[in-house]
């Protein structure tokens, strides 16, 4: 399935955003944790070697006195930063769009499919799918029916995304569209995918336990025995 590549918009705030980082977060890198925190992600993306708990206060230094963004700087933030090489810059506009996902409109789906297939890997896929495109579903539930796409696609990503996307709906999950969705993929021998429909049913199991291991107990023979270990975890 093909999807046509975001335009970056203009946006004085972006470039704002862009300068500071590109200034901060380069003098903060280390070299041999850079190297170290490559191997960890299987070289997925170069890294600056920059700490989680130190790069976070970077940014909140890079954020300080800009104003809250419109959906066109959350576009421009997120794909002139997934433009760059070094992973710590993806972090950056991960996180923002986190904080800002509520300023984004049902159209900014286009962009975090972009964001998914950019450097695929379960650091950035993982956070876009549960609070970014999360909540772009939930603020616009017509959203599910491209879910309802995404579930169906080559990328793993892509289907993980949609698994994953209710992660934080409690209540408001749609159980009948995640059970759906983690008997279309339980016959997928991907590790990402498996993980990912055992992590799903875990979750909701927090808010509907019977369901849950009812499910499982119906599907035993079909779901992946990792799905099925990740899911009753904590039963």
């Amino acid at each position: 399935m093909t999807t046509a590549v975001p335009a970056v918009p203009d946006s004085a705030l972006a470039d704002t955003l862009l300068a500071r980082l590109t200034e901060v977060y380069p003098a903060a890198g280390d070299p041999f944790r850079a190297q170290e925190m490559v191997a960890y992600m299987k070289g997925v993306a170069p890294f600056l070697g920059i700490r989680t708990p130190e790069r976070r206060a970077l940014s909140r230094t890079v954020i300080d006195g800009t104003p809250r963004p419109d959906e066109a700087d959350c576009t421009a933030v997120a794909l002139r930063c997934f433009a760059l090489p070094e992973r710590e810059y993806h972090y950056f506009a991960v996180d923002y769009l986190r904080r800002h996902v509520r300023r984004c409109s049902s159209g900014f789906l286009p962009v975090a499919r972009r964001l998914v297939t950019t450097d695929s890997w379960w650091d950035t896929v993982d956070h876009l799918a549960a609070h970014v495109v999360g909540g772009l579903v939930a603020a616009d539930p017509k959203l599910a029916a491209r879910m309802d796409e995404w579930i169906e696609d080559d990328d793993v990503w892509v289907a993980r995304t949609a698994l994953l996307h209710q992660l934080r709906f409690r209540d408001a999950t749609d159980t009948e569209r995640l059970f759906a969705y983690c008997l279309r993929r339980a016959g997928d021998t991907d590790f990402f995918l498996r993980k990912a429909i055992g992590w799903a049913l875990r979750e909701y199991a927090k808010t509907g336990p019977d369901e849950v291991r009812a499910f499982v107990e119906e599907n035993r023979g079909r779901l992946a025995p990792l799905s099925v270990r990740e899911a009753l975890k904590h039963f």
